[in-house]
């Protein structure tokens, strides 16, 4: 390009002031961050004062003409720019060499000649801004700034570079699973859009494309502790079930807690001597071929030689590589067909806001359900077999939708619209008996309170507060410690005096039965299944839909579907706060549905602890 008008910037005013020597604070000749201010160009705005400031940058336009607003045919214009951005927004600074650099010259923007250029020394800095009409959606910006001065610049790289590297928590190395087939196939397309993200914010990623199902599984499973301590986290790029398998495969084999509590004549059925019982890391395993879990790695059965005292353990941890653990970090990238927990813990279905959070290393704790299976059929024996949910666990409609949409995964997402219709009028229901721990704060269960269940919580925040308190950025909820305890699975350690809790039952005939551990909210059901669920309390919503007219059940899909509905007010709807519950089924069998993975059970049982993982997020701001 023509070097026209250089003459110009090169007799523009520049400076750069440093602290004198009695401003050394002796911390290696760092400069203090008020003190480093030059005159810059900033692209596409004009002539800057850039100040490096303690929290970040900050810029002042010099150039009257933007302060006073230009005109075009006797209309003002308004020329909005930002004037600073946070070291916590920004994730990388980079010197991009000599090149362009484009100065306002808004007196011809009606001509489509709003910019000339210069050529100068440049460096970029990324952050990013948040959408106008979606706060939580977040869109990648750059600021790029010029100086004819190339030591300039290579100061402010520098000094910036410095800054970003006090800012706590941000992953330097991460393990990346990449599911190509997720969703409709767009898996290894949306990281290869959010990639150099990583690589400006100089974090080295190791990148596994799964070849087959289970791929992810076996990677995690097999990996040596020391290695996954050379990680910061561990990113998935695809939907739900994905993130599932690979949250499986981290606490199957390093996490083993204690069965969840049950009530007496449940242990007694399944033959458990007490509830306490924990499965021993060094049985073998294998796959139940009976059940057509061949190609599940995640459905592989601990074998048992009997329950007896033999097999009463206490919690036990893997020392190297203890869990909770802040440190270690989740986080998922978008590809699937819902991506349920994103929306829930992002507030955006967005392959760049997702990444943005990572990078600039938020955390959020996330509860965690642990389900046993006790029975996969009536008839079979005791076959103890563990999995962990992170959002969903649902049975009879919402297990058949997904069994059947198994059938037709080349349709993509629009096989759940295909398959729910077809359960819907199919119209089946499923006798069984669930068993559920009583919370101290619950006095009554279904419709009275629409399932509310909010005194200990107006108790703290006062009765004025809304009836609805949603989860969200810094959320009062889920940053409170429990306000109570001898119901409440805080811990992972087992019930040590099951007298003093109390279990309620509800046996009947059931269109669906569902446990939310967030809110799950998707495109299909824009508040969730429950709008004020909250990520980390230590509860589980239990909802359990009684047989009912269809067209009853179709008004409660529709409230679901609607956005401000209210799906639990109907009288045919259980909906109980709970740390854990029990489940038999009487009669024909459905599947259950765990974070999108299909789970067989005739008995099994279930309870959530709080805060056990931590991902890279920060909440929904709304």
């Amino acid at each position: 390009m023509e070097r026209n008008g250089e003459d110009d910037v090169a007799d523009n005013r520049a400076h750069l002031t440093a602290p004198s020597d009695d401003d050394d604070d002796g911390g290696g000749g760092d400069f203090e961050a008020s003190a480093l201010s030059s005159n810059m160009f900033l692209d596409h705005v004009g002539e800057v004062v850039l100040s490096h400031n303690s929290d970040g940058l900050s810029w002042k336009l010099l150039e009257s003409i933007h302060d006073e607003g230009s005109h075009c045919l006797g209309i003002k214009l308004d020329h909005k720019v930002p004037d600073k951005i946070k070291f916590s927004d920004m994730y990388a600074v980079e010197l991009t060499g000599y090149g362009s650099i484009h100065r306002s010259n808004a007196g011809n923007i009606c001509f489509g000649k709003e910019f000339h250029g210069y050529e100068m020394f440049r460096f970029k800095a990324h952050g990013f801004k948040k959408s106008k009409t979606q706060p939580c959606l977040w869109v990648p910006a750059t600021y790029t700034f010029g100086h004819k001065d190339l030591s300039t610049c290579e100061m402010w790289v520098n000094q910036v570079n410095a800054s970003l590297n006090r800012e706590v928590g941000r992953p330097k190395n991460l393990l990346v699973f990449v599911h190509p087939l997720s969703g409709k196939g767009n898996g290894y397309r949306n990281w290869e859009m959010v990639a150099p993200i990583f690589a400006r914010a100089q974090i080295k990623t190791r990148v596994i494309v799964t070849q087959r199902a289970g791929h992810a599984f076996d990677v995690i499973t097999s990996i040596t502790n020391n290695e996954l301590k050379s990680y910061d986290g561990v990113v998935t790029v695809g939907g739900d079930g994905f993130f599932n398998e690979i949250l499986n495969a981290l606490l199957s084999s390093r996490y083993k807690a204690p069965y969840p509590p049950a009530p007496f004549d449940f242990a007694q059925s399944v033959g458990i001597n007490g509830c306490s019982v924990v499965h021993n890391p060094n049985e073998t395993v294998s796959v139940n071929s009976d059940q057509n879990e061949d190609d599940d790695p995640l459905l592989a059965i601990p074998q048992h030689n009997g329950l007896g005292s033999s097999n009463l353990r206490t919690y036990h941890q893997d020392a190297d590589f203890p869990l909770p653990n802040e440190w270690f970090r989740f986080g998922i990238i978008p590809a699937g067909s819902t991506d349920a927990i994103v929306l829930c813990t992002t507030g955006a279905r967005d392959p760049f806001t997702s990444a943005l959070h990572i990078v600039l290393g938020k955390r959020l704790s996330l509860d965690i359900a642990q389900v046993v299976r006790w029975r996969a059929t009536a008839a079979s024996k005791v076959e103890p077999c563990v999995r962990y949910a992170a959002s969903f666990a649902g049975y009879g409609f919402y297990g058949d939708v997904i069994s059947d949409s198994e059938k037709y995964r080349w349709m993509g997402p629009k096989r759940y619209d295909y398959c729910g219709t077809k359960v819907f009028l199919k119209h089946r229901s499923y006798e069984a008996e669930l068993a559920y721990l009583e919370v101290e704060s619950e006095n009554t269960n279904s419709v009275s309170d629409r399932g509310r269940l909010l005194n200990r919580v107006q108790a703290l925040w006062g009765p004025n507060k809304s009836e609805r308190l949603i989860c969200r950025t810094n959320c009062m909820i889920c940053n409170t410690k429990p306000v109570y305890t001898s119901t409440r699975a805080t811990r992972p350690t087992p019930y040590s005096r099951p007298e003093e809790t109390r279990w309620l039952k509800s046996k009947g005939c059931f269109l669906s039965i569902g446990a939310a551990i967030m809110s799950n909210r998707n495109e299909r059901a824009p508040d969730g299944l429950v709008i004020d669920a909250h990520l980390s309390d230590g509860f589980l919503h239990l909802i359990m839909i009684k047989d009912c007219p269809r067209a009853s059940y179709l008004w409660h899909l529709t409230e679901l579907a609607r956005k401000g509905g209210n799906p639990l007010n109907f009288e045919f709807v259980e909906h109980h706060k709970t740390p854990a519950f029990t489940f038999t089924s009487s009669g024909n069998q459905s599947v259950w549905n765990l974070d999108g993975e299909l789970f067989q059970a005739h008995q099994l049982s279930a309870q959530v602890f709080r805060g056990l993982i931590s991902l890279f997020a920060s909440g929904p701001e709304v």
